[in-house]
Formats: C-alpha cells, sequence, structure tokens
C-alpha cells in the first residue's frame, strides 16, 4: 500500500510519515493518527505526490497547520498531504502585491507585509491558521477578512493540474469561499495591500494581538470559535448565557475566558470535545431556539457529518 506515494516523496525529497499522530499536526492536540503524512516541498512535488495517489488508488486529504481541525481518536485512514514548512515562502512580486504559498502561516505573512511597509492585514495578526486554510474558510476577525485582500489565487486539481481563480471566482463571502465545494486545492494566493507608516501598522498588530490575548484562551490548545455566529446573535454569547462558560466533559473545557472557545484543558481526546460541543448544542437550542453550526471542521465518519 501506498508504494507509488512513497516513491515518489523518495524521488522529489519530501519528507513521509507512517501512523503520524494528527495530535501534532493540530491546534486543537488531540486525534489519532493518519496512515501515511506527506510533505511536498514545491507545486511540482506536489503535482507529483497527488498523481502517486491516483496511481495507488488513494484520495488525500490537504492539510494546513490544523487550526480549524478536529480529528477523532481512532485516527484517520489513508494520506494527508501537509502543506506545512516546506510550503511556505512569502515574497514581494511587485509594490503592493505578496505571494504567499498555501503552507505559509497568516501571521508570518502579516510580518512579511509589515517589513514592506504594507497595510491592509493588521486584523489577522494572531490568526493561527495556515494561508491556504484562511483562503478556503475566508478567515477573518474583527471586521475583516481575507479574501477582501485577495488578487487571486492559484490552485491545483487532485490530477496535478495547476489552475487559478480571481477573487471574484473564489466567491468569498462570511467564513466560506468556493473552494469549499470544489475538488481544487489552494497553492498559493495574491494578496494587494495598500503602503502604510511601518509604525501605525505595528501599533495596530500589537492592538489586535492583545485585544486576542485579554479575550482569547491562547494559552490552551483549540481550533478558535467553535461554532459559526448564527445570523443576529454571537454564539458565545449565547452559550454564556446558558451558563455553560466553565463547564467540562473530561478534559475539554468550555474556556472561562470566552464562551465561544471549547479548548483542551487537561488532556482532552477528541471524544471530549464533541461530546462538550453536543452538550452546547442541545443546551443553546433549548434555552435559545438557535441551533448552532459548527465553525471547526470535523473529520470522520462521525455523526456530526452524517
Amino acid at each position: 500500500m501506498f508504494d507509488t506515494i512513497l516513491a515518489t516523496a523518495e524521488q522529489y525529497g519530501c519528507n513521509a510519515v507512517r501512523n503520524a499522530p494528527m495530535s501534532q499536526y493540530t491546534t486543537f492536540k488531540v486525534g489519532g493518527p493518519v496512515d501515511l503524512l506527506v510533505e511536498p516541498d514545491s507545486e511540482a512535488s506536489l503535482a507529483a505526490l497527488l498523481k502517486a495517489c491516483k496511481a495507488d488508488g488513494v484520495r488525500p486529504m490537504i492539510l494546513g497547520r490544523g487550526s480549524n481541525l478536529l480529528v477523532p481518536d481512532e485516527g484517520l485512514p489513508g494520506v494527508a498531504i501537509h502543506m506545512g514548512e516546506a510550503f511556505s515562502s512569502v515574497t514581494l512580486t511587485d509594490e503592493g502585491t505578496i505571494l504567499a504559498e498555501a503552507g505559509a502561516t497568516v501571521i508570518q505573512v502579516c510580518r512579511f507585509a509589515l517589513e514592506q511597509s504594507l497595510s491592509g492585514l493588521e486584523f489577522a495578526f494572531g490568526i493561527p491558521g495556515s494561508v491556504g486554510g484562511g483562503i478556503y474558510m475566508n478567515a477573518g476577525a474583527y471586521g475583516g477578512e481575507v479574501g477582501d485582500y485577495v488578487v487571486r489565487v492559484r490552485h491545483m486539481d487532485f490530477d496535478g493540474n495547476p489552475g487559478t481563480w480571481t477573487a471574484e471566482e473564489a466567491g468569498f463571502s462570511y467564513r466560506h469561499s468556493n473552494y469549499m465545494t470544489s475538488d481544487l486545492i489552494v497553492t498559493s494566493v495574491e494578496l494587494r495591500l495598500e503602503p502604510g507608516d511601518p509604525a501605525v501598522i505595528q501599533a495596530n498588530m500589537e492592538d489586535f494581538m492583545g485585544r486576542r490575548k485579554s479575550k482569547q484562551p491562547l494559552e490552551y490548545g483549540s481550533a478558535g470559535s467553535t461554532f459559526k455566529r448564527p445570523e443576529g446573535y454571537f454564539a458565545g454569547a449565547l452559550i454564556e448565557q446558558c451558563g455553560l462558560k466553565g463547564v467540562s466533559v473530561g478534559g475539554a473545557q468550555v474556556s472561562e475566558k470566552h464562551a465561544g472557545f471549547v479548548i483542551n484543558k487537561d488532556n482532552a481526546t477528541a471524544k471530549d470535545v464533541l461530546d462538550l460541543m453536543a452538550l452546547i448544542r442541545e443546551t443553546v437550542q433549548r434555552e435559545h431556539g438557535v441551533t448552532l453550526e459548527p465553525e471547526v471542521r470535523i473529520l470522520g465518519d462521525i455523526p456530526w457529518n452524517s
């Protein structure tokens, strides 16, 4: 099994790990192993690995920084292609345009923009995910969204064929892009920013980071906001009004700092997190008549996904 994939990884010098523990590749820090994890370091090696997966009859899971994923305790079958540090260059293509590969972190791009005296992404400083994940779900915070600054997105299909979408074709909206319903893998993005005073940019970045640290439980493993914002409400406020702040199931807890976050307080399992999420949703539905939908992407064959 995976003979073509492993041979291709060796040919291109890509890291390949059998039974890779997903708790080490997700910010929730829970989840069992995936059968095989491989890490491309270029579009060429990514294309070759995708073709190898097809030859081996495997449809791979695409993994970035794992900041919005919950992996079941039993792990995942098959192959994960990890777009990580080996696929994370950030460059200036022309005045005001940044080209960032999918494995770069959003924080890395924000710091690069600061170095180039480019403004616009200050709101995103502190978002823990990768560029690929940020584009996939149109990550945002404090009224800003990554999609607002996209010129075009480069992608690849599962046959290894490259292509591009404009921002309009990517269809960005609240926590959504057309990549969510496509068979396309984000490989890089061009972001158009505006010249700015680096001192002002840095001050704004520090302000947003300070707000995060004061209001969010950054010291614990989590996947950020656990539930999407329901129309006309705030998920965290609804959860707090139900008296669930600080409530635990096993090692998972509704954060005492921000009720919108379920955290890995004490060696939680994925089942702890899922059971706590179910308790939250049932309670909010009963007391407020509002159905919360997960913002965290839950992997595996479990009731939330059926």
